[in-house]
């Protein structure tokens, strides 16, 4: 699976739609091409010093490894951005708030009606 390492990816991701979850936010962005899908991986400074930065954001790489190319469309960028409960969260439910995210993402879009009726 190809990695976004572009700042401009992650903008035009950031602009797209997204999904939050308790241990990861993800976004997506179409792209409109045939190409297989890209995932891009981020964590703030305020989840840690670069130790624990860098542990959550190999958990989540590895949890991306295993289920985007099962459930990740063509064409498509990700960017998944890490929560404080990525850390502590077991592996398998981290997996399935991927699988989570994902499905929503693709669900079809309907937007709120106006309640001021």
């Amino acid at each position: 699976m190809e990695r976004l390492l572009h700042r401009r990816d992650f903008l035009a991701a950031a602009k797209a739609r997204y999904q939050p979850g308790s241990s990861l936010v993800m976004q997506m962005r179409d792209r409109a091409d045939g190409n297989g899908p890209r995932v891009g991986f981020t964590c703030t400074k305020k989840l840690g010093n670069a130790v624990v930065r860098n542990r959550i954001r190999r958990r989540m790489k590895e949890a991306a490894r295993l289920v985007m190319p099962l459930v990740a469309k063509p064409g498509h960028d990700y960017v998944l951005i890490a929560r404080v409960g990525a850390l502590t969260r077991d592996f398998e439910a981290l997996k399935k708030d991927i699988i989570g995210a994902l499905a929503k993402l693709h669900a079809p879009h309907t937007p709120k009606k106006d309640a001021t009726l």
